[in-house]
């Protein structure tokens, strides 16, 4: 291990190509993920293809140019993420990458507990500040990943934000290597008129003093759009982005009525404009942790009134909700779904939303009378709760198979609803 420094000046950097001469065949290496990737040490590695091969890759969802998921790298190395980005779907389609099925929260466990190896770490990091190191935009599982690795490696970066939280000591890497490339971003999406008025509808079952969670991206943006006008609401997500930081700079978060983590923002990754990294620097009112933490069901539901705000590719008439593929074909990933959704089903007063489109931007249904052929049911229908649309809000928790079918064709596109319940009619025989 390195010793204990403090100044950049003083650190022992090396070049990536001399970091990376840890990286063994068969090994498995674990990569910080969404906008704060390591790419300088990717880059030395595919410069070192010729020496490796059968080296895994694990990460989150990644930004950025993915080399290791390509076919050109075929037998050297073989990308197995927990989440599936757009730069791996193709990847993934051919076979020359994979997707590895985890709820977010058990990724750390999968480290922890030795079923999942991790023989390198690569991580980005902030600048030292009195010997401790942040993982800035990307904690995720990075944290058990660098308590279990044989060696690890932090890219220090001094546009990596020194967000509190979980910080990690620099004595604990085994290299450092410098680079100073920005961290990856992503613009604020505008809301379309049926994404607006799906925030609106979930807005309504939104109380004063909640605690929110959701992601990034239109729909979120639509629904942080339509609480303005709401007080006191809390922050414990797995990530945010511009919309819930516009509501922060309103006070309409304040995280005042949470009970563990009161006044503070609490996420565990990032992807968002700069104005995001910016906010958490040194900001005593956020805490970037461990998923561990952040996704625990028990740990969510701790505060009152949380309410979880997710979204599904399709949804069945009995409530079986896919979020991961289009039908055989991995999209995405479980992600922290189900996470948030048993946590805010156990939380004092919680509510789990599904949200989502009646219909995607081609016209397809997104109520549907069976999922398709292949696709992952990510939230089991005794888990689901209300669902809302652009047509409304329902609440299937404590309904019948035909009571539920009978509630989702009322916020299904008016168009798709007599074929639905036909389908319906044929399934269960009736419809109470």
């Amino acid at each position: 291990m390195l010793s204990l420094l403090f100044g950049m000046e003083t650190l022992p950097f090396i070049s990536a190509d001399e970091a990376v001469r840890v990286v063994r065949s068969g090994d498995h290496v674990h990569l910080s993920s969404i906008a704060s990737v390591p790419h300088i040490l990717i880059e030395a590695l595919c410069r070192r293809a010729g020496e490796l091969r059968d080296v895994h890759f694990h990460h989150f969802h990644t930004e950025g140019p993915a080399p290791y998921g390509s076919a050109e790298y075929e037998g050297v190395f073989f990308d197995q993420g927990f989440f599936v980005g757009p730069n791996l779907r193709e990847s993934v389609r051919l076979g020359v990458a994979d997707y590895l099925p985890a709820h977010l929260w058990e990724s750390q466990r999968m480290y922890r507990s030795g079923v999942l190896p991790c023989d390198v770490a690569m991580v980005q990091v902030s600048e030292p500040v009195d010997g401790m190191v942040s993982l800035g935009t990307s904690v995720d599982c990075s944290v058990a990943a660098l308590e279990v690795a044989r060696d690890r490696i932090a890219v220090v970066n001094h546009n990596v934000p020194f967000a509190l939280g979980d910080l990690i000591p620099i004595e604990r890497f085994t290299a450092l290597v410098k680079d100073d490339r920005p961290l990856i971003t992503k613009d604020y999406v505008q809301p379309s008129e049926v994404e607006l008025a799906i925030g609106r509808n979930c807005s309504e079952l939104v109380p004063d003093g909640a605690c929110l969670q959701m992601g990034i991206g239109a729909l979120p943006n639509a629904v942080c759009a339509s609480l303005k006008n709401h007080q006191h609401l809390g922050l414990h997500t797995e990530m945010f982005a511009d919309g819930a930081l516009d509501l922060i700079w309103k006070g309409v978060i304040d995280g005042s009525r949470k009970l563990i983590d009161k006044g503070q923002v609490v996420a565990s990754f990032l992807l968002g404009s700069q104005r995001v990294y910016d906010f958490i620097h040194n900001n005593p009112d956020v805490r970037m942790r461990d998923i561990a933490y952040t996704n625990d069901p028990l740990i969510i539901s701790r505060n009152p009134r949380v309410v979880s705000i997710n979204s599904a590719v399709e949804i069945d008439l009995t409530g079986q909700v896919c979020a991961d593929s289009i039908g055989e074909r991995i999209y995405s990933g479980t992600g922290g779904q189900l996470d948030f959704v048993r946590g805010a089903k156990l939380s004092p007063g919680g509510k789990s939303i599904i949200a989502l489109a009646s219909r995607t931007a081609h016209g397809a249904p997104k109520i549907v009378p069976v999922l398709k052929p292949g696709a992952g049911v990510v939230t089991p229908r005794a888990d689901v709760e209300w669902v809302v649309t652009e047509y409304g809000s329902v609440n299937l928790w404590g309904k019948s198979l035909q009571e539920r079918a009978k509630l989702l064709i009322s916020i299904a596109h008016p168009e798709d609803r007599e074929a639905l319940e036909r389908a319906a009619f044929e399934r269960f025989g009736r419809l109470i």
